[in-house]
């Protein structure tokens, strides 16, 4: 069983003491660049708030550390499910729904 989407949430940046707001469970998350729009990332995963803190989201620099400086402005959604399978069923829905649709508007 798949729920709804949660409302758009700003991703946490590094030193802000902003949190990720995700379930402890299976589900989908798709993160995206807040002023374009354009996807970021997007995943069926056993655990969504872990995946998504373990996200990477900003390139590395020298000394392997994310450069705060170049840490783009994205935000994050997630969905709930009962199982795994239930959000990879759920995934390749949408992924083959935004096919057709890129496909007829082509």
């Amino acid at each position: 069983m798949i729920s709804t989407w949660s409302e758009w949430k700003r991703y946490p940046r590094p030193g802000r003491s902003e949190n990720i707001e995700a379930p402890i469970s299976p589900g989908l998350y798709e993160v995206r660049y807040a002023g374009t729009g354009a996807l970021h990332s997007f995943e069926a995963v056993d655990n969504v708030a872990q995946a998504l803190a373990l996200l990477q989201v900003a390139p590395r620099s020298w000394f392997g550390r994310p450069d705060p400086a170049k840490l783009p402005d994205l935000e994050y959604r997630t969905c709930a499910t009962s199982s795994k399978a239930d959000a990879k069923a759920a995934a390749e829905r949408m992924i083959g729904r935004r096919d057709t649709y890129l496909n007829g508007a082509a």
